[in-house]
């Protein structure tokens, strides 16, 4: 069977023999043959009895009988119970039928189970499974290998509700920013209801009650096969009218598989296209159609969806006539006030008259000051251009000018002035100076020599004069002059100058002036 699934390798199911390998018992062998004897002998008969099965043999037969029974897979509906998963991920659980008292057991491998089947499979849930019975040899136990797991009865539409209300609110037909608000003054309202019942009654009652709104009637099967395709006719039709201003979708309440019409897909997606408002008034507390996400407003009943939709014309006339005495009375309060104030600045301006003439006189003042301004405006333009004038005179430019003028014309003068007096001086210091000089050469001649006089008797005492006639000034290392031969031992060094430069000397012999020489250092002859 190639739909098939495969048995679990952890699981065995039972082994399949071909139907030409099936063994039988072998019958009991017969004796052989005993030679005639010279009495005739008759043998015994072969036994008879009930034919003897292996158990392996009676499980091959039970799975060639299932699969030649249930060729392919098979959907069986009952009540879960005992559900368990296990840690290879696979869900074992059995299927009761309480009416036949039968149950049968059965298990999704790990790799046909999805997140919806493991959300479905539960205890006490009613289910629909799909799958290929087998019996498992080792246990001796029929079970059902499925592959698919999904709610039967009520269950299974539930669950289809949900999944089509998440596609529809994925694709933004329930959002709150879509809706639209509700006119204030409908011109026709448009009902989609059947027409024999008493829901258009009652939605006539209380739009004539507040104020006797137009309603015009669509009428439509809201219950049954067909009603959701029946409620959408409906709805286009009056979309075609232009006076209709708001659409009500009403139903008198009803079980929830009434109410299965008004969740249909193709009903609400053309309550979210309708290009006016849609009221929905279902009239179901408990169990809320999918149409009443899509609607712009929701009615708990048909009346109220009336009231919503058609205005209190007698609420608003009253609303009106209040408001109008109000305003009547505010306008009044202000026209009160207005006049008071009113005769106050009356009061405090006095008689107008007055007033008049002295903005009169006034005027004539302001008349004759106009009269008279050309000819002030003239003298004071001649004012203007005097100062001007007086102005470019005193400018810092022009006075600089004319005292660079005044310093250059007394400079002159003053080079003029001076230039014989200071010839005249410099002739005099010529010649005050040609007088000074004759008068200081004789002392100067004099003085002169004094110091060449002064200059050779300190030649003469100078040591270095000494020097230069070939004598010499002996120091010791400390820098004292030695200045006597008993101050220096032989291996002394001695610094010897001479008149011109100095040398170093090392003491060799030393001789006293007495004729003896001085002993030798020790360890020399």
């Amino acid at each position: 069977m190639s739909d098939r699934r495969a048995p679990h390798p952890q699981i065995p199911l039972f082994d399949r023999p071909q139907p030409d390998r099936v063994e039988r018992v072998p019958a009991p062998a017969r004796p052989p043959p005993v030679p005639e004897a010279p009495r005739s002998v008759r043998p015994e008969p072969e036994p008879e009895g009930p034919r003897v099965y292996t158990v392996a043999q009676v499980a091959r037969g039970i799975t060639r009988t299932l699969e030649r029974t249930f060729a392919r897979p098979v959907l069986v509906q009952g009540e879960a119970t005992g559900v368990r998963s296990a840690s290879s991920g696979h869900v074992y659980f059995a299927l009761k039928d309480a009416e036949a008292e039968a149950t049968l057991d059965a298990v999704i491998y790990r790799s046909s189970l999805t997140p919806r089947m493991r959300a479905v499979i539960k205890d006490g849930a009613l289910l629909r499974v799909r799958g290929v019975p087998s019996f498992w040899a080792p246990r001796g136990r029929i079970q059902l290998v499925a592959d698919r797991a999904e709610l039967a009865g009520r269950g299974a539409i539930l669950e289809a509700l949900e999944r089509l209300k998440e596609k529809l609110a994925a694709e933004g037909l329930f959002e709150e920013g879509r809706k639209r608000a509700l006119p204030s003054d409908p011109r026709v309202v448009g009902v989609i209801t059947s027409r024999a019942g008493a829901v258009i009654h009652d939605i006539c009652k209380v739009a004539f009650r507040r104020g006797g709104a137009r309603v015009l009637l669509a009428p439509a099967a809201v219950q049954g096969q067909g009603a959701a395709s029946s409620i959408v006719r409906a709805l286009e039709m009056l979309t075609r009218v232009p006076e209709v201003d708001v659409v009500i979708i009403a139903r008198g309440g009803g079980s929830q598989d009434d109410l299965l019409a008004f969740s249909d897909e193709a009903l609400v997606r053309a309550v979210a296209a309708c290009p006016v408002p849609v009221v929905s008034a279902v009239g179901h507390q408990t169990d809320v159609p999918l149409v009443d996400f899509a609607a712009d407003r929701r009615a708990a009943t048909p009346s109220q969806a009336a009231e919503l939709v058609v205005p209190d014309r007698a609420g608003r006339r009253r609303m009106l006539d209040e408001r109008t005495r109000a305003m009547r009375r505010a306008m009044e309060l202000v026209l009160s006030r207005s006049r008071a104030r009113a005769h106050g600045l009356a009061s405090e301006l006095g008689d107008p008259r007055i007033s008049i003439n002295h903005a009169q006189q006034l005027l004539d003042e302001l008349g004759a000051s106009l009269a008279a301004y050309p000819r002030g405006l003239e003298r004071r333009r001649r004012d203007l251009m005097e100062t001007h004038a007086r102005l470019v005179a005193a400018h810092p430019r022009q006075r600089l000018q004319r005292d660079r003028a005044r310093v250059v014309a007394l400079q002159t003068r003053l080079v003029d002035v001076t230039r014989p007096a200071l010839a005249a001086r410099r002739e005099t210091v010529a010649e005050l100076a040609g007088s000074l000089v004759d008068a200081t050469r004789p002392a100067l001649a004099a003085r002169r020599g004094a110091v060449a006089e002064l200059a050779g008797r300190l030649d003469a005492m100078s040591p270095l004069k000494v020097l230069s006639r070939g004598y010499a000034i002996v120091t010791r290392g400390d820098g004292a002059a030695v200045r006597a031969a008993s101050e220096v031992s032989r291996g002394d060094a001695l610094t010897v100058r001479v008149g011109r430069g100095s040398f170093e000397a090392e003491v060799t012999r030393v001789d006293a002036g007495d004729g003896a020489d001085a002993p030798p250092p020790e360890g020399e002859p």
